[in-house]
C-alpha cells in the first residue's frame, strides 16, 4: 500500500472522516502529535517532551502516543534532523539520543507499524507546497528563517530528497567572500565547517551577529528589527547588507529550480516588512519576469510539521 497523499488503496466513500495517518512532529524540545484524516485534516493533538538522551525513552514516547490506533496505520515523522534513506541513520543536532542510529526500523521494530521519516524544513515545504501558499503552484521552495537558515524543494507534490537526505540547504556553502572592506559582510566561520555560509548571517542570530560586527554593539534581533522599521539609523547599514546576500542567495535559487514562491516559516516569518523587503530584492534579481510576490509569509506556521508529515509519501525513509 502507499500513502502518497494517505489515498492510495483506501475506500473513497467517507475517506476524509477516517484516520489514516498518525503524525509527529519532534524537535529538540517537544513532540507533537495528531491523527490526520483523508484531507490531511489534523485532529487528536498532544505534547510530549522530548526524550534527547535515550532512544528507548524517545522510541516509547512515540509508542505510547501511537498505542490507541490500528496498528496498520502508519506514523509519519517529521524530525528537526537528516535522515539518510540509503543508510536509514539520522542526525539531528537537538536530539542526540537518534544520531547515527538507523530510526526508522529502529520506530517500525518498537511501534509494529508503518513508519516514514522526513526533515523537518523538507516537510514545511510540503505543508504550504499542499495546503498552504504554495496551492496551485508546480515548483515550490520552502524557507525557515528561524535561529538559522533551513528549506526544501518541492516538485509536483513530492519533496525532493538528496544523497545522504540533504537538499534545499541553501544555508550552506561558501556564499560570502573575505574582504578586506569594513563595510562588507564578513565570511564568518560556520557550524558545517565552511566559511561564509548564509546560515552565519541568515536567522535571528546571524543578525545579531551582523549588528555587532558592524556597530560594535551586541542587541537582540527583534530589537535590532523593531528599531529598522521604525526608520532608526543604527541598524540600517547591517539590515542592507543581511537583504543583499539573503535576496542574492534566494534569487540564485528561484533560477535554479523555477520556483514560483518561496513560502517563508520561524520565526523571521513573522516579521511583514522583513519579507516584504526580502521579496523586493529577490523579485529585483531573479531573471523570469513577473510583478507577483515571490517571497511569501507560509499559512500554516504552528501546523506545518504535522500538515508536511501528513503527506510524505511512503517507501525507504
Amino acid at each position: 500500500m502507499m500513502w502518497a497523499g494517505g489515498l492510495s488503496g483506501l475506500p473513497m466513500n467517507g475517506l476524509k472522516d477516517h484516520i489514516v495517518i498518525l503524525c509527529a512532529d519532534i524537535g529538540g524540545s517537544y513532540i507533537d502529535f495528531a491523527v490526520a484524516d483523508g484531507a490531511h485534516q489534523l485532529s487528536s493533538r498532544r505534547r510530549r517532551p522530548t526524550p534527547v538522551g535515550s532512544m528507548a525513552d524517545f522510541a516509547s514516547t512515540l509508542a505510547e502516543l501511537a498505542a490507541p490506533y490500528d496498528r496498520g496505520l502508519p506514523l509519519h515523522v517529521a524530525i528537526a534532523g537528516v535522515c539518510d534513506p540509503q543508510t536509514g541513520h539520522t542526525r539531528s543536532a537537538n536530539i542526540p539520543c537518534v544520531n547515527d542510529r538507523p530510526l526508522r526500523d529502529a520506530l517500525m521494530a518498537r511501534l509494529g507499524r508503518p513508519v516514514v521519516i522526513g526533515n523537518d524544513a523538507h516537510c514545511f515545504a510540503l505543508a504550504e507546497a499542499m495546503q498552504g501558499a504554495g496551492v496551485g503552484h508546480r515548483i515550490v521552495f520552502g524557507v525557515i528563517l528561524g535561529t538559522g537558515v533551513g528549506g526544501g524543494l518541492v516538485i509536483d507534490g513530492r519533496a525532493i530528497v538528496g544523497v545522504g537526505g540533504l537538499a534545499g540547504e541553501w544555508g550552506h556553502g561558501p556564499f560570502i567572500a573575505e574582504s578586506a572592506d569594513p563595510g562588507a559582510v564578513p565570511a564568518l566561520p560556520c557550524q558545517c565547517g565552511q566559511r561564509g555560509c548564509l546560515d552565519t548571517i541568515g536567522g535571528a542570530r546571524g543578525i545579531e551577529r551582523l549588528y555587532q560586527f558592524f556597530t560594535g554593539r551586541g542587541s537582540d534581533s527583534q530589537a535590532i528589527l523593531s528599531d529598522w522599521e521604525a526608520g532608526m539609523d543604527h541598524p540600517r547599514h547591517t539590515m542592507a547588507m543581511w537583504l543583499d546576500r539573503m535576496s542574492a542567495g534566494l534569487a540564485g535559487i528561484v533560477n535554479v529550480t523555477g520556483a514560483t514562491i518561496v513560502p517563508v516559516g520561524g520565526g523571521l516569518a513573522n516579521r511583514p516588512r522583513l519579507l516584504a523587503a526580502l521579496d523586493a530584492a529577490v523579485t529585483s534579481r531573479v531573471l523570469r519576469p513577473g510583478t507577483s510576490p515571490i517571497v511569501v509569509p507560509g499559512y500554516l506556521p504552528a501546523d506545518s510539521g504535522l500538515v508536511g508529515a501528513s503527506w510524505l509519501t511512503g517507501g525507504p525513509r
